[in-house]
């Protein structure tokens, strides 16, 4: 091998996002020689914080589980400063605020699991057949089952049309960004299972302090921001500035959009928007770190972040987070208020708007039948990951980044 040879790279990475920096991770571990391109400038992708006038404001509502297999593998939760919201979520439905939590970690909220106090005993059984099912059943089982729309996989659980239309459907559609439950039901199965068997948090500096963990673990002159790439070729990577970086491998690990840009004829699914309001109050309007969730469609969900992590506001001050789907349309900011105030049962007419961030493609649309993983590979020498490749989640992410980087192994090896 030639010294030019040794001085290019085994593989490049386009986008430092959770796939990106897994992939690079596990590759620069295996003793590939990487370079990570990076067009922002930063870490992170969807997953970045921002600080404006002491506030902590992540790029779109985010919530942290501990439970995913790829997070304790990669993480030291402990440097986290991991804040937990309440193990449940209010519902705001037409009769009124129903409270639902999982006894065993929030015992207070045992009284309102009597039968016909909030639910019904059979809505209650249903439930606990659910959550002990998919809490103890492998996830290989999972992905055996035969795959359909969530709204059919909780109707054929036995549970009420009330308890679908107004509990889980509003939480469900903040968490696939869809409001009517069409995501795969083998995703709405890990997803069940990950809330059982983990925790609901953010870390105390933001959920931007993940993707930054990932980071430092990389080698030095490994990642470089700012430097955003305009076309794969067959030689390696263009970037934008028109120079080259030519490379064995090159593996896009970017959001959908971008990905088919640059790899031209890649099939990608479509994708979820959705907008983030914060707000700033004089003091919480709800003393708990709780999610709000609402029935109306008006808003997805909605809490006290600085509830749930105090260092998301300044001292004495309130930080309130609200998703909506879609994008901000003129008069969208002013209905979301007029709601907030019947869920908090307050006047927000004081609330001062800090910050309103849409994201574009926040997740991909699920439909099923959703593979729960898929192949990186495209070609010789072509690669790509992301949550579009397996499931629209921290886990799916990661997951999909170190399936590149194992598939490269595989190919650059001799004997691959």
């Amino acid at each position: 091998m030639s010294d030019q040879d040794r001085r290019v790279p085994d593989a490049v990475v386009v986008g430092a996002g959770l796939a990106g920096l897994a992939c690079a991770l596990d590759l620069c571990r295996a003793g590939w020689r990487v370079v990570l391109l990076e067009a922002s400038d930063g870490v992170g992708g969807r997953m970045r914080t921002d600080r404006r006038d002491g506030f902590l404001l992540d790029r779109g509502f985010q919530v942290f589980n501990t439970s995913y297999p790829q997070v304790k593998r990669r993480l030291e939760l402990r440097r986290l400063r991991l804040r937990p919201f309440t193990a449940g979520l209010v519902a705001h439905t037409p009769g009124g605020p129903v409270r639902l939590a999982d006894p065993t970690r929030e015992p207070r909220a045992v009284g309102t699991l009597l039968p016909g106090r909030v639910l019904s005993a059979r809505d209650l059984a249903a439930l606990a057949a659910l959550t002990v099912r998919d809490a103890v059943l492998p996830v290989s089982a999972t992905a055996r089952r035969r795959d359909r729309p969530t709204s059919e996989a909780l109707s054929g659980l036995g549970l009420s049309d009330a308890v679908i239309a107004d509990v889980l459907r509003p939480f469900l559609s903040g968490v696939f960004l869809e409001d009517r439950l069409e995501t795969s039901a083998r995703f709405f199965h890990l997803v069940w299972r990950s809330m059982v068997r983990g925790s609901l948090c953010l870390p105390a500096d933001g959920i931007g302090a993940v993707p930054a963990q990932l980071a430092e673990g990389l080698p030095g002159g490994v990642l470089r921001l700012g430097t955003p790439v305009a076309e794969v070729t067959d030689a390696g990577v263009l970037l934008r500035d028109g120079s080259e970086v030519p490379a064995r491998t090159v593996v896009v690990a970017t959001d959908p959009a971008t990905a088919a840009t640059l790899l031209p004829g890649l099939a990608v699914p479509d994708t979820r928007t959705v907008t983030t309001y914060y707000h700033a109050t004089d003091g919480p309007p709800l003393a708990e770190p709780t999610l709000m969730v609402d029935s109306t469609g008006t808003v997805l969900n909605t809490c006290v972040l600085s509830e749930v992590a105090p260092t998301y506001a300044p001292p004495g001050t309130g930080l309130v987070s609200t998703s909506v789907l879609g994008t901000d349309p003129p008069g969208r900011a002013e209905a979301v208020l007029r709601r907030l105030a019947e869920m908090y049962g307050t006047d927000t007419g004081g609330w001062r708007q800090v910050a309103a961030h849409t994201v574009e493609g926040a997740l991909p649309a699920m439909p099923p039948p959703w593979p729960l993983s898929r192949t990186t590979r495209l070609g010789p020498g072509r690669y790509v990951c992301g949550d579009h490749r397996a499931t629209g989640s921290v886990q799916g992410a990661l997951a999909s980044g170190a399936r590149a980087a194992r598939e490269v192994t595989a190919d650059l090896r001799p004997d691959g």
